[in-house]
């Protein structure tokens, strides 16, 4: 049992500012470093870390060999990571505030040269009960999960960046369904989160929702049933990947539990909510993400 994530790979280039910069505006920053990010990658990361097998599926530009040497060391195979030479890697600008908030621009650049016939291949190769890890910063979304949905696999997915095209996906065929409070409202055309919790519902039944609400923990939904695990209180230093870690570790720890026959879902809500709690206190995306001993000792404490 594996998880093949098609996600994507970027070189985040972190700029620490006092505030977002306005239109017109020039400003000075007073910290920069480049990292491995992309919510793939992230979400990569965090499900391996979590211990559970996964397979990035995923392209960057031969030169920047070293960032998919980070992924193998954290614990991904990355046998299907092609290494290419006219499409530069994916890549994030981004800038973080002094309150620990951030605001990013992406380049998607080698992230969109996933091709049909390599998304037969790796499918066809899939085991029957391998999980399809799915973000929005990759292309050909709709045609991954209809092709994975046609071989019995199951879908997670996490459609961020929200864009006007996925309510147009089917949805439906998705088995676990990862938004936050903004992109609930956008993808249900919604203004209230209470009246977007009931639309998804209407619209996806059979699938479930896992609602992150930032600090104050998550929302999980399915047929009717809500349960509602509370957040962690730290001192947030950089929340650029505190969503990845999330989606990675309820996944890993949700597949886990599932195969050893256990449906509650309150254990990885729980270690899911700790993972991104410990995140936020480190600076940086993919290298904030902690290890599986490091969320079990702040869960213990």
């Amino acid at each position: 049992m594996a998880v093949i994530n098609f996600g994507s790979i970027n070189i985040d280039h972190i700029y620490t500012v006092p505030h977002f910069v306005s239109p017109g505006e020039t400003l000075s920053s007073s910290h920069y470093h480049s990292v491995l990010g992309g919510k793939g990658a992230n979400q990569s990361i965090a499900c391996a870390l979590a211990n559970c097998e996964v397979k990035h599926v995923g392209a960057v530009h031969k030169n920047d060999a070293p960032f998919v040497d980070i992924l193998h060391t954290a614990g991904v195979n990355t046998d299907f990571i092609d290494q290419q030479s006219n499409t530069a890697t994916g890549h994030a600008i981004i800038q973080v505030n002094s309150e620990g908030e951030n605001a990013i621009v992406l380049f998607a650049g080698a992230n969109h040269q996933l091709s049909s016939v390599r998304i037969d291949s790796i499918l066809n190769n899939a085991g029957k009960n391998d999980w399809v890890l799915l973000q929005n910063e990759t292309n050909a979304i709709g045609d991954i999960i209809d092709k994975a949905a046609a071989r019995g696999l199951l879908i997670a997915f996490n459609p961020a960046p929200m864009t006007p095209n996925i309510a147009a996906l089917a949805l439906d065929k998705i088995s676990l369904l990862f938004v936050n409070e903004v992109e609930a409202m956008q993808l249900t055309q919604t203004t209230t989160i209470d009246d977007a919790c009931v639309a998804l519902h209407n619209k996806y039944p059979n699938t479930k929702v896992i609602l992150t609400l930032g600090k104050a923990g998550v929302k999980y939904m399915h047929k009717g049933h809500e349960r509602v695990v509370s957040g962690f209180n730290v001192n947030a230093l950089d929340t650029t990947a505190a969503g990845d870690t999330f989606t990675g570790y309820f996944l890993a720890t949700y597949i886990k539990n599932e195969a050893a026959g256990i449906s509650d879902p309150e254990l990885a809500l729980k270690t899911a909510c700790a993972a991104a709690a410990l995140c936020v206190t480190k600076s940086g995306a993919a290298p904030s993400i902690p290890s599986a001993s490091e969320v079990a000792q702040f869960l213990a404490e």
